[in-house]
C-alpha cells in the first residue's frame, strides 16, 4: 500500500477559500456572492451561516461541532495563521479527564479540585458540567484518532498534574497540544469545514441588539470587508502577551476578541486573573511542562534544596500559583541565581534517566537546548515564572451552549470566561477547556442559526469603511521603531507593576503609565502604506487591543483588596469571601471602562472547611 500524505500545498488547495466563495446556498455549498440575495442576505456581502474566529483548539473543535450537528449550514474559520500554529499547539503536559474510577477518582472529584484551585472564584455549576464532559471527551478524541501515549495495559497513559488529587491528565508525550491540534484540524477537514487563511478580525458588528457578523482584514491584500454570518464563535485564545517581554504564549495570543467583544458591548470578565506558569525559560519565558515536574522533576535554589517544602505539602505540584510566588520568594530572598530580569532558580530532572526524558519529555528536552544551550538529560535547566493563561475572558451567559448577552455571540476556549479556572487554573484543565467549550459553542451557535436571518449589513459595512479609513490615515507617516518600543514599554509596565505580586501603589502607577501609552498609542504612525502583507498594521491593530485589555486588567486588580489565587496583593495578604466572592465585570462605554462585579455560583462545594458540602 502506498503512503498517503496530506501536505500544507493540498490543505490551501481543498480547504481554504477566498471571500468571494462566502455566500451561503441552501445545500450547504458556497457559491458567489451576489448570489446570496436568494438567501435573505439582501446585499450580496460576503456571508456564511456559522463563522467561527481562530482556529486553535476550540475553535476547530467548534467548527466540527457545528458541522455534525447540521451539515446544511455553511461553517467557516477565520484565522490569521496557518491553525497549526497557535497556543493550542503549544500546550505540552496534558489533558484532565476522568476515565478511571477504581482509583477513587470521580466527575465530582475532578470539580472539587478545580474549584479548590480556582481558589472559590469559580462557579460551580459550570466546573460540574465541565468535568462530567471532560472523561467523555477522552474517550472521544481516541476514538478519533488522537496520537496518544499509551499504558501498558494499552489505555491512554496518564500522569499527576499540580492540584490533582488523582491521577486524570491524559498525555502525548510532553507535546499533547500539538498532537491535539493536528487531530482537530484533521477532523475539521473530513468534516467539510471552510477556512479563510491569514484574516485578522477587526471589530464585531451588532444590529438591532443583534450579531449580524464581523469586520475581517485580509492579511495577505490588505482588503477590509464586512462578513455576514447568522451566528458567530469567538475563538481568539487568550491575551497574555500583555506582558510582551515574558510569556510562555505565541506572539499572535493579543486577545482580539476580547477586545473587539468589548468594543461590541460584551463584558470582560475576570481580566486580573492572569496565571504565571511556575517554569518558563529564563530567556523569554518559553514554556517548561509542568509535566517536568509531573514525572517527578525537581524545583533546586541556589543552595541545592527542593525549596517547595517549605510552601505546600504537594511540593513541586503544588498548584501553580503557589509555585510560582514561592520561585519568586525564593529569587527575592537571595536563593536564586542571577540578578534582576535575568534571575532564575533550576529545574531538574536528571535523575528521571536519559531512556525517561526522551521518552516522556522529548520537547522540552529540545527547548533548553534551544532557548538555554543546554541538555535536561546532563543539566538542570533554568527558570522562572512566565505570564501563561488568562482565566478571564468574555463574560458568558450560561455553559450549556456558552452563549454571551448579544444572541447570535457564542465564544469558546480561553477567549471565554464562564466561569470554570476562577482565579487559577489547574494544569492540564486548559485543553479540556478549548475541547468542552470549543463543541458547546458550536452546538450553540448551530441551534441559533438554523432560524436565523442575515442582517442588512449596514452596521458591518459602516465598520469595514471605518477601518478602511483608518488604514489610510495610520499608515501615512511615523516609524515602527516608536510602535515597538511602546511595545516593550507596555509589557515591562505591566510585569513590573501587574506581575506576580502587587500593591496599591504599583497598580496605580500602572494606571498612569497606561493613560501615557494610550495617548502615545492614538498618535502612531506607520510608515507603510502598501496594503499586501503589511505586518506593521497588524502589529499596529494588535497593540491597540493590548493596551485596552492591559487597562481593564489593571482596573480590576486596583479594586480587588484581597489575595485570590494568582492575584496576590501584598497590602491584601488574605482571602476575602465576604467582599469579593464575585467576579469582576469590565464594560466599555462611550470609550470610557466601568467596572461592576456579580456574584459567584456556589452550588455543591463549602467554603469554610474548603471541603465537599
Amino acid at each position: 500500500m502506498s503512503e498517503q500524505k496530506f501536505t500544507r500545498r493540498d490543505f490551501l488547495q481543498s480547504a481554504c477559500i477566498g471571500v468571494s466563495a462566502l455566500a451561503v446556498s441552501g445545500s450547504g455549498a458556497s457559491v458567489l456572492a451576489d448570489e446570496a440575495k436568494d438567501n435573505g442576505n439582501k446585499k450580496g456581502l460576503p456571508s456564511c451561516d456559522i463563522l467561527v474566529i481562530g482556529s486553535g483548539g476550540a475553535g476547530l473543535r467548534a467548527a466540527v461541532a457545528a458541522r455534525k450537528a447540521n451539515p446544511n449550514l455553511t461553517v467557516v474559520v477565520a484565522t490569521k495563521m496557518m491553525p497549526s500554529r497557535n497556543a493550542t499547539c503549544m500546550a505540552e503536559g496534558g489533558i484532565n479527564g476522568v476515565t478511571d474510577f477504581s482509583n477513587g477518582d470521580s466527575y465530582k472529584l475532578h470539580a472539587y479540585d478545580t474549584i479548590k484551585g480556582g481558589a472559590y472564584l469559580v462557579d460551580q455549576d459550570a466546573a460540574l458540567k465541565f468535568t462530567e464532559m471532560a472523561g467523555k471527551v477522552i474517550a472521544e478524541l481516541d476514538y478519533t484518532g488522537t496520537l496518544f501515549s499509551r499504558s501498558k495495559d494499552g489505555g491512554v497513559a496518564q500522569r499527576m498534574m499540580g492540584g490533582a488529587s488523582k491521577r486524570r491528565c491524559n498525555f502525548s508525550a510532553d507535546k499533547t497540544g500539538h498532537i491535539l491540534m493536528h487531530s482537530c484540524l484533521d477532523d475539521a477537514i473530513s468534516n467539510g469545514v471552510k477556512f479563510l487563511m491569514d484574516h485578522e478580525l477587526l471589530e464585531i458588528s451588532v444590529e438591532n441588539g443583534k450579531s449580524e457578523g464581523a469586520v475581517l482584514r485580509n492579511i495577505q491584500t490588505g482588503e477590509i470587508y464586512p462578513v455576514l454570518c447568522k451566528s458567530l464563535v469567538i475563538a481568539t485564545g487568550g491575551y497574555t502577551r500583555i506582558f510582551y517581554n515574558r510569556t510562555s504564549t505565541p506572539y499572535i495570543a493579543t486577545g482580539d476578541g476580547v477586545a473587539a467583544a468589548l468594543r461590541a458591548g460584551l463584558g470582560f470578565e475576570d481580566p486580573e486573573m492572569i496565571q504565571f506558569h511556575p517554569t518558563g525559560v529564563a530567556n523569554g519565558g518559553t514554556l517548561i511542562t509542568e509535566a517536568a515536574r509531573g514525572e517527578g522533576g525537581y524545583l533546586l535554589n541556589n543552595k541545592g534544596e527542593r525549596f517547595m517544602k517549605n510552601y505546600h505539602e504537594k511540593m513541586e505540584l503544588a498548584p501553580r500559583d503557589v509555585v510560582a510566588r514561592a520561585i519568586e520568594i525564593e529569587i527575592r530572598e537571595g536563593r536564586g541565581y542571577g540578578e534582576g530580569l535575568g534571575s532564575y532558580v533550576l529545574c531538574d530532572v536528571r535523575h528521571l534517566g536519559k531512556e525517561k526524558i526522551l521518552k516522556a519529555l522529548p520537547k522540552i528536552r529540545h527547548t533548553g537546548l534551544l532557548f538555554e544551550n543546554i541538555d535536561l538529560v546532563e543539566q538542570p535547566v533554568p527558570i522562572r515564572p512566565t505570564a501563561h493563561y488568562s482565566m478571564g475572558g468574555i463574560e458568558v451567559v450560561k455553559i450549556d451552549d456558552m452563549s454571551t448577552k448579544i444572541p447570535g455571540v457564542y465564544v469558546g476556549g480561553e477567549a471565554s470566561c464562564i466561569s470554570i479556572h476562577g482565579a487559577n487554573r489547574l494544569g492540564g484543565n486548559s485543553l479540556t477547556d478549548a475541547m468542552v467549550t470549543g463543541y458547546l459553542a458550536g452546538v450553540g451557535a448551530t441551534n441559533y442559526a438554523k432560524d436565523a436571518k442575515f442582517g442588512n449589513g449596514e452596521n458591518a459595512s459602516k465598520l469595514a469603511k471605518q477601518w478602511q479609513d483608518k488604514f489610510k490615515d495610520v499608515t501615512s507617516g511615523g516609524t515602527t521603531e516608536e510602535m515597538y518600543k511602546l511595545r516593550e514599554e507596555l509589557g515591562r509596565q505591566n510585569w513590573d507593576n501587574m506581575g506576580i505580586f502587587r500593591t496599591q501603589d504599583k497598580l496605580d502607577l500602572l494606571a498612569k503609565n497606561l493613560e501615557e501609552i494610550q495617548a502615545k498609542y492614538d498618535q502612531l504612525k506607520v510608515p507603510n502604506s502598501n496594503p499586501i502583507m503589511n505586518t506593521a498594521f497588524t502589529d499596529y491593530v494588535e497593540l491597540g487591543n493590548l493596551i485596552l485589555l492591559s487597562r481593564c486588567a489593571c482596573l480590576a486588580a486596583q479594586n480587588r483588596l484581597e489575595s485570590r489565587g494568582a492575584h496576590t496583593r501584598e497590602d491584601y495578604p488574605k482571602r476575602d469571601d465576604v467582599k469579593f466572592l464575585k467576579h469582576s465585570i469590565v464594560t466599555l462605554k462611550d470609550n470610557k471602562l466601568e467596572l461592576g462585579y456579580k456574584d459567584v455560583v456556589v452550588t455543591e462545594f463549602s467554603l469554610d472547611g474548603r471541603k465537599p458540602a
